[in-house]
């Protein structure tokens, strides 16, 4: 059995897990030692974000319409999933949108419109966007993602209020071109470096369920912190009907909580961000996975349906921690309205069917 726990230790001594091969192993664990790998991984988490969770809210700017033809996303060209499909939102009904996400405790909002990358106009329309934001709510992050980042774009979003800027490299550099051709992965490598090169946060992350071995979700996470990425989304994918991945289930909850456990040991001090298809994927293990990421996003995704916003809450709470922007206050009252036990009225002692 591997000393996890010994492994966590190193790591907090400032050992990297750069070894491959241990990597592969810790996502080949038994399920006997899961509980042991989500301990010592957490250790990493409480060391460097506490008990305290990041809440990120969504506000999908431009949905569907993408040239891009990445075989897992929903929007992309020639999808025919049953989604939302609209331009531009008008920059009042944009903040209007993020400021509901503020409201239910975001500490991020994170802008989103599909497409290859922005126009001039589109990063013009973003930054007013974000300008209003900041104006609102100074101390809430804003961040972007809008795809394939000119020169000089990264720049502009930065002198708006943009904090961060997301561009996931989705998968390892070795399954890339399996899964998208219309761009390479050299292209998604550049953007990030472009908003690094100006101050803005880099966010990238992967999607796992793609049909990706185990070795390629390491050469993902290598690269990743290679890459300097500050916040690290782990997206677990929805294979929506009318997508080239219609019908793949490759996950299982104990595997996507091992995949989360190995990013911590490979980013310990990097935010880990349970992101799309957690509720679909992780199921009743999202709360163990809390315990070793440090970030969700609250409510819904681009074009699927999260979980309720108040079962977010309640799972941050259920499980001793606390959303970095809820008010003390604003906990107590959660707590106070609380959903109280019904009498059971089927099964035993009914002519009701049981409830098995």
């Amino acid at each position: 059995m591997t000393d996890y726990r010994a492994l966590a230790r190193e790591i907090d001594d400032g050992a990297i897990l750069d070894d491959a091969s241990a990597a592969v192993a810790i996502l080949r664990a038994p399920d006997s030692e899961l509980l042991d790998l989500v301990a010592a991984a957490g250790a990493l988490r409480r060391k460097h974000f506490g008990n305290r969770v990041k809440l990120n809210y969504l506000v999908n700017l431009k949905s569907g319409l993408c040239q891009e033809n990445c075989s897992y996303c929903s929007q992309a060209l020639g999808a025919t999933a049953p989604i939302l499909r609209y331009s531009w939102l008008e920059p009042a009904e944009a903040v209007r949108q993020a400021e509901a996400g503020i409201g239910g405790g975001a500490a991020r909002v994170c802008l989103v419109a599909s497409g290859r990358g922005p126009m001039r106009r589109d990063i013009e329309r973003v930054s007013a966007i974000a300008s209003e934001l900041k104006q609102q709510h100074p101390d809430v992050e804003l961040c972007a993602c809008l795809g394939l980042l000119r020169e000089g774009q990264a720049e502009r979003l930065a002198e708006a209020g943009i904090d961060a800027y997301n561009h996931n490299i989705n998968t390892a550099e070795s399954l890339h071109d399996e899964i998208v051709t219309t761009h390479r992965y050299e292209d998604r490598v550049a953007t990030i470096a472009k908003a690094k090169q100006a101050g803005v946060s880099p966010c990238s992350g992967l999607i796992v369920g793609m049909g990706e071995t185990d070795e390629q979700i390491v050469e993902a996470l290598f690269a990743l912190r290679a890459l300097g990425s500050e916040s690290i989304p782990i997206n677990f994918l929805v294979p929506f009907d009318g997508t080239p991945m219609e019908g793949r289930w490759d996950l299982t909850p104990a595997q996507c909580l091992r995949i989360v456990a190995l990013a911590r040991l490979v980013c310990p001090s990097t935010e880990i961000r349970l992101a799309g298809g957690r509720e679909l994927h992780l199921r009743s293990l999202q709360g163990l996975a809390l315990h070793v990421a440090n970030s969700i996003f609250l409510g819904d995704y681009l074009t699927a349906e999260g979980q309720a916003a108040s079962a977010d809450l309640e799972l941050i709470r259920d499980n001793g921690f606390v959303a970095e922007q809820r008010e003390p206050r604003e906990e107590r009252e959660e707590r106070a309205h609380s959903t109280p036990p019904h009498t059971r009225r089927r099964g035993a002692g009914t002519a009701l069917t049981p409830n098995a």
